[in-house]
């Protein structure tokens, strides 16, 4: 079985449960997940994980996002992209002084109110059922985090910018409400995701790709370790008698664990401090964390793969 996450470039076309069909035809593996949804019409980084490392997925969909996206002004649509059903056009008369200070007013934490044609539920149905049976419902805001919208260019009708933003964020609502904002309406055009947490576009590859390096047996190329995808924490050798422990995801002793020099004082003086526990051979064991209260470090989630 393959353990570790593959980083997809999903082209447009393609349903996200499409990508992750095609890969277990590919990989004859079934326990694959995907790490956030993309439209069909959008491209980019769709995080697909392999094996053990399904247990990453939530952590994956929870990463900060980052896209590049065109915003047509003028239009409405009832998906709130050009694929839908036009509802409005309008004459754009704003000026571009006018569009950078409507766009800088989204950044920060705003309530956004999901579009009918999503995959959120409502009573058991996916809106997106209810809106093309023609029935819209009411939605209640969310919160959610735009970290940043670096404005690309603007030619109008269009706008192209750079969304940094939460889970949960809607770049085809965020279009939407600039539009409205501005008095004159606005669908998205094109999205494309270039970034999920560590996971970026550079680093992505194609179906075919991974249908060709499977062919060739080699698709543990482009399989990236679990581990990575907690570069962040501290890294911990486990001792033989740990590891006797740890395989069983039981509570691991101070002794049980080494790190660099003088980090490990410094970890477990912190309530929850996490550390990342592997073996001599790079086997990972899981996710752990201190609890002053007894002193132990306590499984946070195991992996228990090379």
């Amino acid at each position: 079985m393959l353990n570790g996450i593959i980083n997809i470039y999903k082209e447009p076309g393609f349903t996200s449960h499409d990508v992750v069909a095609k890969l277990r035809g590919i990989t004859h593996q079934k326990k694959i997940g995907h790490t956030g949804t993309l439209d069909p019409d959008a491209e980019g980084v769709l995080c697909v994980c392999m094996g053990a490392a399904t247990r990453v997925c939530d952590m994956l969909t929870d990463a900060t996002k980052q896209y590049e996206a065109v915003c047509l002004l003028g239009v409405t649509t009832d998906t709130q992209d050009t694929s839908g059903q036009v509802l409005s056009e309008t004459a754009v008369d704003v000026s571009e002084e006018d569009v950078r200070a409507c766009i800088a007013g989204f950044i920060g934490e705003i309530d956004q109110i999901p579009p009918m044609y999503s995959a959120l539920k409502k009573d058991g149905r996916k809106l997106y059922e209810l809106a093309r049976a023609g029935i819209e419902v009411e939605r209640e805001p969310r919160r959610i985090t735009v970290y940043d919208i670096e404005v690309i260019s603007i030619e109008l009708p269009e706008i192209t910018m750079r969304v940094t933003c939460s889970k949960g964020t809607y770049i085809r609502t965020l279009c939407n409400d600039i539009g409205e904002k501005l008095g004159c309406g606005a669908c998205m055009k094109h999205l494309t995701r270039t970034r999920v947490g560590d996971f970026d576009l550079s680093t992505s590859h194609k179906l075919a790709e991974i249908e060709a390096l499977a062919i060739e047996e080699r698709i543990s190329n482009v399989l990236i370790p679990i581990a990575d995808v907690f570069s962040d924490l501290p890294v911990a050798t486990v001792t033989e008698a740990g590891a006797k422990r740890a395989v069983n995801g039981n509570l691991l002793d101070v002794k049980d664990v080494v790190t660099d020099a003088g980090s490990l004082h410094n970890i477990k003086q912190t309530d929850a401090a996490r550390i990342k526990v592997v073996g001599p051979d790079g086997f990972f064991y899981g996710i752990y964390a201190y609890d002053p209260a007894d002193g132990k470090y306590h499984p946070v989630k195991m992996f228990l793969c090379p």
